[in-house]
């Protein structure tokens, strides 16, 4: 096994080995344990087998996180693309043996020895997995991984032509910051110009997708995908009616408060009006930047993560040691950031594409927190427990952003304040903004018939209810609602999205605890990281010793937090 030989070594990320799988023989491993499974006389003798298939499963993932890692680092190298177009066509043949897995579990004999070691969430994931899939989706997963993947390529592959020179999405990021006005809003022009120009394709892929998974969930026996993607995520302590009353929340409490920031902002940068290429530059003077290069934004994280505790010392170490990041933009390379765990290696590994704003500190503590996370439950011994869900695993990014404040003059100098009131104020304009793309997404799959321009009509009346600060100008795309079409997540990844939300009012939590008794606050961090997915999301919530954000006040009780510690800054001295 890959886990037994790098024990011995911690191998660099260049060093580990891929192998494209063989599903005939994968195939025919699962069914002869399985059958050893069901002919095993006691638990014991399950566990041993249980063990066996679950190092099966270690071997494909690996496989798959190492193919993904490098495929997205450069969607234009010819063998890995031919690699990720085979695992769009196996992920679904892999999943059948997962749910076959999880069935003979949920089945087996022996079921009460495995919830007395396991605990009760395995079998609360082992039944959802066991409601979403069947051989008769195969051709219709498939479908799915390809339309993703067709979408990712498309931004990934952007080259904008602005000012004599050729731009990825991602560089012309900084451009957009740019405290020459007439300069953001013609890079701003150009970025959009490209989804303008590339709206049908997007669309086209979009329109593909809502039917292929409201066809799924269909034959699934769900009424809708929406439903259905419930189940995929997991989410088994609360359902969309929590989530109607958790919008209306940020509606009522979050967007009077973002309104009065924006009304601060405009202020500050002495406008008129305040259009969409402004909400973003949020100082005259000009947005705080790190004061470094790449190399030198990472040797200040090693020097926070020293000071901070000995398990983030150990976690950023192997991080550099093993050359686990892939942080920098480069051509060719797919948009975002993200955190992905190869499990064969018991190893995370952050992907990004810095640009020279603060984003890019951003960026590397919020997947810094993921990836601390999964390295403190990396022993848990379990693979549906590396990971929690995704709203209680974004609670680790976003308050690692927040445990990072008393470190972040390294990276910010004199802008450090500066740096803290953009940084609070941005995760409030998050909010509504995270709200709007679940509630528009509700609405997409309740009516999975619509037409692209009724789905951009969808998406504009989301920005007049959550944003409504938003003045498109005379940008016709954007006045049309296309806006969303740059959101990823709604293409690749149904419904993650309110999990932001729900975790950044947890994370707010620590922000105010960590000032209060950063001892106390860090402890239950850890105790939370360590705990990995072998809870449930409200389980976690309470194991931390937070309130859950479905609670009455919760919502209102952390606006008003923000709002005090946001009005008694001084921020025209910025």
């Amino acid at each position: 096994m890959i886990i037994e030989s790098v024990e011995k070594e911690v191998l660099k990320f260049e060093e580990f080995d891929y192998k494209r799988p063989d599903m005939a023989q994968l195939s025919a491993d699962f069914e002869r344990l399985f059958s050893t499974f069901n002919q095993a006389d006691s638990f014991e003798q399950q566990r041993v087998v249980f063990e066996e298939l679950n190092k099966l499963r270690v071997e494909f993932s690996t496989m798959y996180n190492i193919c993904h890692i490098r495929h997205t680092i450069d969607t234009r190298d010819t063998f890995y693309e031919a690699e990720n177009n085979f695992f769009n066509q196996e992920l679904p043949t892999f999943q059948s043996f997962n749910t076959q897995l999880h069935n003979t579990l949920l089945n087996s004999r022996f079921r009460d020895g495995f919830e007395q070691e396991w605990g009760e969430q395995f079998f609360r994931i082992a039944e959802l997995n066991r409601r979403t899939f069947t051989p008769e989706i195969l051709s219709d997963l498939q479908e799915e991984n390809q339309l993703v993947s067709e979408y990712v390529r498309t931004k990934a592959g952007a080259q904008i032509e602005f000012q004599g020179e050729t731009y990825n999405l991602s560089a012309l990021s900084p451009l957009e910051l740019s405290e020459d006005r007439k300069l953001r809003q013609a890079a701003s022009e150009a970025k959009w110009s490209f989804f303008a120009n590339h709206a049908g394709d997007i669309e086209g892929f979009y329109d593909q997708l809502v039917k292929t998974r409201h066809n799924i969930a269909q034959k699934l026996g769900y009424t809708q995908f929406t439903d259905l993607a419930y189940d995929r995520m997991t989410r088994s302590d609360y359902n969309a009616d929590d989530l109607v009353g958790f919008r209306e929340e940020i509606a009522k409490y979050i967007v009077p408060l973002t309104s009065r920031l924006y009304e601060r902002q405009k202020k500050r940068l002495g406008l008129d009006q305040f259009f969409y290429y402004d909400e973003e530059f949020r100082f005259a003077s000009g947005n705080p930047k790190p004061q470094g290069e790449p190399s030198w934004i990472v040797k200040q994280a090693q020097h926070m993560y020293k000071e901070m505790s000995t398990e983030t010392d150990e976690f950023f170490t192997l991080m550099q040691d093993a050359h686990l990041m892939d942080l920098e933009n480069k051509t060719g390379k797919a948009t975002g950031g993200y955190c992905t765990y190869i499990e064969g290696y018991r190893t995370p590994y952050i992907f990004s594409n810095f640009n020279g704003t603060s984003a890019d500190v951003d960026v590397l503590t919020h997947e810094c927190g993921h990836a601390f996370q999964v390295f403190s439950s990396r022993n848990i011994g379990l693979s549906e427990y590396k990971w929690p869900t995704f709203e209680a695993c974004e609670i680790h990014s976003m308050s690692m952003e927040f445990f990072a404040w008393p470190w972040i003059h390294l990276f910010f100098g004199p802008d450090t304040d500066k740096y803290k009131f953009m940084h609070l104020s941005n995760s409030l304009y998050f909010l509504p903004y995270g709200a709007a793309i679940d509630e528009f997404q509700h609405r997409i799959y309740a009516n999975p018939g619509m037409s692209p321009a009724e789905r951009n009509q969808v998406w504009s009346e989301m920005e007049q209810k959550y944003l409504p600060q938003r003045n498109y100008g005379d940008n016709a795309f954007l006045k049309q609602g296309g806006y969303w079409h740059k959101q990823g997540h709604v293409f690749t990844t149904p419904f993650y999205y309110i999990d932001y939300v729900l975790a950044q009012i947890c994370a707010f939590q620590y922000w105010r605890w960590d000032q209060q008794d950063h001892t106390a606050a860090w402890e239950s961090y850890v105790r939370l990281c360590k705990a990995g997915g072998s809870r449930s999301f409200l389980e976690l919530v309470d194991l931390a010793g937070i309130k859950s954000p479905f609670q009455k006040g919760c919502v209102q009780e952390v606006a008003e937090d923000i709002a005090n510690w946001l009005e008694n800054i001084d921020d025209s001295c910025f």
